[in-house]
């Protein structure tokens, strides 16, 4: 089977799309697919194998691909069409661009969704074509490097962008009593420079925080072996791939109420704050730092949701996405 694979992040990119499209490309191609990755500028025919039609059309992102969607509808109109929804899909541009974002959505003969929450958070008439597929992560290698016993590191993975809510943890840790040994580590490149100036500023006048900027995966790896606790402030997510590998980690979240948290964590998870909160943020790492029983119950719960995040599931969820078009996986 050959499928053309749309994702709006380009090669190099350490966006969440960009992994997705990488790791899908990979899973497929062990089902016996052959896969091309293509952006959503591309003509119709970028999407061709061998100079013919693809025989799946798969897109990420129903505004950012919606001009891809569209044309490739028209291209080939006996090719079944996928389309994999993002938070600023469903959670921004649903309200703020619904003409396009809805014109994608017609087009598709199914719908990936990355969470579980989401049948309240799209029209009704679309959600017998909805599919969720967890993604997956990687259990940290062996010999990783272990926490800190001068700090208890909480680290923060994204890029610095407003739907991240990205600095919330390190203004939940400013001026904390000085025994306190929090500290918020930040990974990840920042979308413009006020955002990165933002950061060096914070770092700047915050001993309690550091920003590292845009790292390799095995760097990100080895400093969620480090910490102590994840934060994910997000005030809108999709299914974040993060908190994917913080389950299979074992690393104990913190996260804001949202959908696509509570859809990945569960609705009886332990760790929640409300959105942009950060006097209920600095309680919860505050009672992360001073009761153990809290951390292991955090980790507990991540632990048990892990189950959810492996390969082998997503790569069987893909399939099954694949058979619902009427095709052989």
């Amino acid at each position: 089977m050959k499928i053309a694979l749309i994702t709006p992040a380009g090669r190099g990119s350490h966006a969440g799309n960009r992994a997705t499209a990488t790791r899908w490309a990979r899973l497929l191609r062990d089902l016996g697919c052959r896969v091309r990755i293509t952006a959503p500028e591309a003509a119709p025919e970028d999407c061709m194998l061998d100079g013919k039609p693809p025989d799946l059309v798969m897109a990420l992102h129903a505004w950012r691909s919606h001009a891809a969607i569209v044309s490739c509808r028209r291209a080939f109109p006996r090719c079944p069409l996928i389309v994999v929804l993002t938070g600023t899909d469903v959670y921004r541009f649903q309200h703020s661009h619904p003409d396009a974002f809805l014109e994608s959505l017609e087009a598709a003969d199914a719908l990936v969704g990355l969470h579980d929450g989401l049948d309240d958070d799209l029209p009704s008439r679309f959600l017998s074509c909805l599919h969720v597929v967890h993604q997956s992560a990687l259990p940290l290698p062996k010999g990783a490097p272990r926490p800190s016993r001068r700090y208890l590191d909480v680290l923060v993975v994204g890029h610095l962008r407003e739907e991240k809510d990205p600095l919330r943890a390190a203004l939940a840790v400013r001026d904390l009593p000085a025994d306190s040994r929090l500290r918020v580590i930040q990974l990840g490149g920042a979308l413009d420079e006020t955002w990165a100036q933002a950061a060096r500023d914070e770092a700047g006048s915050n001993p309690r925080y550091r920003w590292l900027g845009d790292l390799p995966r095995w760097r990100v790896r080895r400093w969620m072996a480090r910490a102590r606790l994840m934060v994910i402030s997000s005030r809108m997510e999709g299914g974040a791939n993060v908190v994917s590998e913080a389950c299979v980690a074992g690393l104990p979240v913190l996260a804001s109420d949202i959908p696509g948290n509570r859809g990945l964590l569960g609705d009886d998870y332990a760790g929640y704050f409300p959105v942009a909160d950060t006097s209920a943020l600095r309680g919860l790492l505050r009672r992360a730092e001073v009761g153990p029983a809290f951390v292991d119950r955090l980790r507990r719960q991540v632990v048990a949701r892990a189950a959810l995040f492996t390969p082998a599931g997503e790569r069987e969820a893909l399939a099954r996405v694949i058979t619902a078009c009427g095709l052989d996986a």
